[in-house]
């Protein structure tokens, strides 16, 4: 079973709707103790990164997120979820992260286009071999809604996007099951739910063919 982590900033519904559209149990959970008791683990986010650190920290779920991270417990972080696994972020001042992946967040630099970027874009796969690119092709889209985005080396990447310049889409933590969504794979239609379906396999679940 997957557990979807309520730290209070998170689209936790939307999120669990896609897992049972694809077969897969999920349950929404608390109590950070209960971390290691799931296949694997999925940091969905909305807001600001400093409201979400607040909250993960005091909910004690940052410091076991770490340690099951640590000892390669599947995670998945999804748009701001995705953000809180890197080092440090911008927003509204500098505020630490989890650590999990190295890099920093920033404001999006993108002259005369909208800002938060809103809607779909197209993806440019880097690491086409890696488990969770499965069901990506190259200029699939999916979807977008983020102000900020991360700085990450290359290594990082298994797929950006374009949006004034490269934000990185899909992020890993090489050698550990560490991963990030900048975009919303349970708003993606197939290309989201496969990803989705790559990664619960990850954690051992069965998916909807």
């Amino acid at each position: 079973m997957i557990g979807v982590m309520d730290y209070g900033m998170g689209n936790l519904h939307s999120v669990c709707n896609a897992l049972h559209h694809i077969g897969v149990p999920c349950e929404i959970f608390r109590d950070p103790d209960m971390c290691g008791t799931y296949t694997g683990l999925i940091l969905p986010g909305v807001g600001a990164f400093p409201d979400a650190m607040r909250a993960l920290e005091a909910s004690g779920l940052a410091d076991r997120v770490r340690t099951c991270a640590g000892a390669g417990q599947p995670l998945l972080g999804i748009c701001l979820g995705m953000q809180l696994l890197f080092e440090e972020s911008t927003e509204f001042g500098t505020t630490k992260g989890l650590g999990l992946i190295p890099g920093r967040v920033t404001r999006i630099r993108a002259p005369g286009l909208k800002i938060p970027h809103m809607g779909w874009n197209s993806l440019h796969v880097w690491t086409p071999d890696d488990p969770l690119a499965s069901h990506i092709r190259e200029g699939d889209y999916v979807y977008f809604v983020h102000s900020y985005k991360a700085e990450t080396g290359t290594e990082n990447l298994v797929a950006s996007t374009e949006y004034g310049e490269r934000i990185p889409a899909l992020v890993r933590t090489p050698g550990l099951p560490v991963y990030g969504a900048q975009f919303h794979p349970e708003k993606s239609h197939e290309t989201g739910l496969g990803i989705l379906k790559d990664f619960t396999s990850l954690c051992g679940e069965v998916p909807n063919p």
